[in-house]
């Protein structure tokens, strides 16, 4: 028996585990110039390779234990698309996960990646019990930085060229939460 997929709700916002469906918007978020700004990945050559990634999500989703959680970002009064935040959890005595996201950028400004990102932490340190949440950005992503700031990460530290950015290596801030830092601020 298929075990039901994951669905967060907050104030303004639905996350809901990715399904084959959401292709064509997870194609298009990841078409746009301004999302591939600081993507690492690249921009999927057509629809038919967006196909595959998001396949090995839905995969995922049947895996014991999970080690892996992407979430469609939907408003909840209309259930427009906003964009993608994702769990990649890290070995498992050391309860640990990264989370990373992207916004549609006709979202941005909005606060909903704020929101969105809030959501995630509640779920890892409420229902995952883990212990601490990484997220990285590209030293100029300054509105990640803020994101990530805003919802109480702290930077550990720069992690020199280790981003690969259409054939350049740039590099990138280092925040994480803590489950004590995440209580007390709650």
């Amino acid at each position: 028996m298929n075990k039901p997929l994951t669905k967060l709700i907050s104030e303004r916002l639905i996350l809901k585990e990715v399904e084959i469906i959401d292709i064509n918007d997870i194609h298009c978020l990841h078409s746009l110039s301004e999302t591939d700004l600081y993507n690492t990945l690249g921009i999927p050559g057509n629809v038919e390779a967006t196909r595959i990634l998001v396949e090995s999500w839905v995969k995922e989703q049947s895996s014991i234990p999970r080690n892996n959680y992407v979430f469609r970002v939907e408003l909840r009064q209309s259930e427009q698309f906003v964009g993608l935040i994702a769990l990649i959890h890290g070995k498992s005595n050391y309860r640990n996960a990264e989370v990373w996201y992207k916004t549609h950028v006709d979202q941005w400004n909005n606060g909903y990646t704020t929101e969105a990102l809030l959501t995630i932490l509640k779920f890892c340190f409420t229902d995952l019990n883990l212990h601490r949440i990484e997220a990285g950005c590209a030293t100029g992503n300054s509105a990640s930085k803020r994101v990530l700031e805003k919802v109480g990460m702290n930077c550990e530290g720069t992690k020199r060229k280790n981003l690969p950015i259409r054939g350049k290596w740039y590099d990138s801030y280092v925040y994480a939460i803590l489950d004590e830092e995440y209580f007390f601020k709650s």
